[in-house]
């Protein structure tokens, strides 16, 4: 019984002459060398001849796909999410027919360590991140501490965007130290201001500041300190739109916002422009014409408290006073009092707590009383260079802490909106030396020679340098704000 034999490809004369050799060799004939090799070589490709073709195209489509043009190599880019750009791979000029060698992308040995992350934004990778400060952690407890390294967090000359009356250095205050103080709380740590971080968080949301001119000078700071991450053609100087100035880092399509009203309410110094109104004149009860404007910010920041200080008595409209000349007098700390319930009303009944978050700045001190802080010689806050230290027992500047509570108990009255309350006034008080003096404006120009040299009619007390404290405010509210979940 004969085995079965491969299929040949071979035509049939090809048949005819193997089998002639093949009887040729078994009647004792001797073929030549030649002969026989190619004899060799014949009856191996009939036997394998489906392998070898098999092979062959196997090759040939392994060679179509490497030159196949519907995907070439070169346009294709790996994306390495973590650190890697993305890099086109080149192919090399093909000269010999052969498969091209890819050259692999080197990965980027200096690529920034991302920051660390808590468990919410490592499950989630669509939220933002965010920091690990508690609650619990009280930020105005602490102490100052001279940082020459970390501090200033940006300089003067980096923020193009200062005014010219906080810009103390330029404007010839000779020393810089009253930048380089940071605060660290007693029972947590303030973290580093990382400007891509939070303007990640803003990313397409408006962050409004609402007061009087301390939070415009804190509105400030944050424009310098988020500028540090935008494009240097990317800037833009802030605009009015109406009575708010704006700040946009387009990039984020983002805002960082101020409106002028420092009473929260409404009155007649209420023109963020033209405002040095002697008999200032409040409506306690009325605040939708400025709250108009302030709906559909993502992130609220309130403060109220300088304006209030000139007199024990406020000037307080009638209900139904037609013009400014129809007024009561009401104690200051009654018609405060009026103010933030319909501030505090105004909230609950308005705000979404899901899309805003709502922060009210306590107030910030004056220091115009040297004697306080043992300097029995000095002149208001002028000449003064660092802080208040190794001082026992309370400061007493003069700060209203009545108005203080009241502030606090309002923020935390409000049921349906949560409010953070958040107290600057303690640490600032041992910040003496922070003030602009009588290196700023008066009536929008620099003092005068004259007028420097007269610090107890010209030096400024209220207002802060930038950088300086005021910096320090906004950490406390970047601590809040990133320590808390995306809105």
């Amino acid at each position: 019984m004969h085995m079965p034999r491969r299929k040949s490809p071979l035509g049939p004369g090809n048949q005819f002459s193997v089998k002639n050799a093949i009887s040729y060799i078994e009647k004792g004939g001797r073929l030549p060398v030649f002969i026989t090799a190619v004899f060799c070589v014949i009856c191996v490709m009939t036997m394998y001849s489906e392998d070898i073709k098999a092979l062959t195209s196997t090759s040939s489509i392994e060679n179509s796909k490497s030159t196949d043009n519907s995907f070439p190599l070169q346009d294709i880019a790996t994306t390495n999410s973590d650190s890697t750009p993305k890099t086109k791979l080149q192919t090399p000029v093909d000269t010999n027919n052969e498969r091209p060698v890819l050259k692999r992308p080197k990965k980027n040995k200096t690529a920034k360590k991302r920051p660390v992350l808590n468990d919410t934004v490592k499950n989630n990778p669509l939220t933002l991140p965010v920091l690990n400060i508690p609650e619990t952690c009280d930020l105005s407890k602490g102490e100052w501490v001279l940082d020459n390294t970390s501090y200033p967090i940006y300089r003067e000359n980096q923020c193009e965007f200062l005014t010219e009356q906080v810009t103390c250095r330029r404007n010839g205050r000779p020393d810089d130290m009253y930048q380089k103080w940071r605060w660290q709380p007693k029972d947590c740590s303030l973290p580093r201001f990382d400007a891509k971080l939070f303007l990640e968080r803003l990313r397409g949301k408006r962050l409004m500041f609402v007061g009087d001119s301390l939070n415009r000078n804190q509105w400030e700071s944050m424009v310098c300190l988020v500028q540090m991450a935008l494009s240097p053609g990317k800037k833009h100087w802030p605009h009015w739109e109406g009575p708010r100035q704006v700040f946009n880092a387009e990039e984020y399509n983002a805002t960082v916002e101020f409106y002028w009203a420092p009473f929260i309410v409404e009155s007649n110094s209420d023109n963020p422009r033209i405002h040095s109104i002697p008999t200032r004149i409040i409506k306690p009860e009325s605040i939708m014409g400025h709250a108009f404007h302030w709906k559909d910010a993502d992130y609220l920041i309130f403060n109220s408290y300088i304006w209030w200080m000139n007199t024990r008595n406020m000037k307080v409209m009638r209900p139904k006073g037609k013009d400014w000349e129809e007024h009561d007098e009401v104690e200051r700390s009654v018609a405060y009092g009026r103010v933030l319930r319909t501030w505090a009303d105004w909230v609950n009944n308005n705000v979404d707590p899901k899309r805003t978050q709502v922060y009210f700045m306590s107030m910030s001190p004056l220091h115009i009383s040297p004697q306080v802080w043992g300097n029995p010689d000095g002149i208001r806050c002028a000449k003064e260079t660092t802080p208040v230290t190794n001082f026992a027992g309370p400061l007493y500047l003069g700060t209203d802490w009545g108005m203080f509570d009241l502030a606090a108990n309002a923020s935390r009255s409000i049921q349906r909106v949560p409010v953070t309350f958040v107290d600057v006034t303690t640490m600032s008080e041992y910040r003496k030396d922070g003030h602009t003096s009588v290196y700023t404006i008066r009536q929008g120009k620099l003092l005068t020679p004259e007028q420097k040299a007269d610090p107890l009619n010209y030096a400024d007390c209220i207002h802060w340098c930038l950088p300086g404290v005021p910096d320090i405010w906004n950490l406390l509210l970047y601590a809040r704000i990133m320590s808390r979940p995306a809105i």
